[in-house]
């Protein structure tokens, strides 16, 4: 599920106050109408970003999903009711756990890492020395240079997809 901010949550933002706080305010900078709730919510978890927190800006009518409109973000409406409750089951359906999501993305960055040779040996190290999700995501942009954006579209879409 892509979420795009509202015209309510961009006032928020540039305003500085209201429900944001700033743990919450580094993860709502993120909804951008590119990136799904699945990797925002991957890219947030060291700060301890939840699904909980993402559900809270959608009904304080700080982001509402993208529409197939070619409606401009900046003229999203809050959501009503009957729509905040479709985005919290189309949210509930397309996450999967953090421990899914590793099982599927260790394998590949592995396979990558390793194709780089001695050039990604460390790298190829780093991999195996993770230990669960948290630990690839963190990799992940050492990675993405190493093997380019072509070749690591396969783990990002393991890892946030």
């Amino acid at each position: 599920m892509v979420l795009v901010k509202t015209l309510a949550g961009r006032e928020a933002l540039k305003s500085r106050h209201g429900h944001l706080s700033s743990r919450l305010r580094s993860a709502f900078i993120l909804f951008d109408g590119q990136r799904t709730t699945g990797e925002i919510l991957a890219a947030t978890a060291p700060v301890g970003i939840t699904q909980n927190d993402i559900q809270a800006m959608v009904a304080q009518g700080l982001l509402a999903p993208l529409s197939g409109s070619p409606q401009a973000p900046d003229a999203v409406a809050a959501p009503s009711a009957g729509e905040l409750e479709s985005v919290t089951t189309l949210m509930d359906e397309t996450d999967r756990s953090p421990q899914e999501r590793y099982q599927t993305a260790y394998p590949i960055a592995a396979e990558l890492t390793s194709g780089l040779g001695l050039r990604g040996f460390r790298l190829n190290l780093a991999v195996e020395g993770t230990g669960g999700y948290n630990d690839l995501v963190a990799l992940a942009p050492r990675i993405r240079d190493a093997v380019g954006d072509a070749k690591f579209r396969r783990l990002e879409k393991a890892l946030f997809g």
